[in-house]
């Protein structure tokens, strides 16, 4: 097996687009883009603000991405996360998954995100659109929506 490319970020810019080669041995490479659509249970959202433990999400991030390399044999595995306020519209996370073949690369993905979702200490507070409008009841406690 060759060492695969392991990157993890955690920061409050705009995600880009990933530059850099790719491995040689590589087949496939699938990216995934979580957009922050302008609806959360139902009601109109201006954004999300990301808050994260820092430290213990890259743990975790890391630790995604070496057993997802491990596991599905990735060439370069690469995992982008915002924190703070995203609006509508831009992306709040990128996983790019390199492996030597199609079908493993989109297993990764979906492993990853998954993953990263029940894992990650990284939580969501929609911003509402509108102040009048009673958010939901989780929300509206001051308990974070899981990302």
């Amino acid at each position: 097996m060759v060492n695969p490319v392991c990157e993890v970020l955690l920061s409050d810019s705009p995600i880009e687009a990933p530059g850099g080669s790719i491995p040689s041995e590589t087949g496939a490479v699938v990216d995934f883009w979580g957009v922050v659509r302008g609806l959360e249970n139902g009601e109109e959202i201006s954004g999300i603000d990301y808050e994260a433990h820092h430290p213990m999400a890259n743990h975790q991030l890391r630790a995604i991405a070496e057993e997802a390399a491990r596991n599905f044999d990735l060439r370069q595995i690469i995992i982008h996360h915002r924190t703070g306020f995203v609006p509508v519209g831009e992306a709040s996370l990128l996983v790019r998954v390199g492996s030597g073949h199609r079908a493993a690369a989109f297993r990764a993905i979906e492993a990853v995100v998954d993953e990263l979702k029940k894992r990650a200490p990284i939580w969501k507070h929609p911003q509402f659109s509108n102040a009048s409008s009673s958010p939901p009841d989780r929300i509206a406690r001051g308990a974070p929506s899981p990302v």
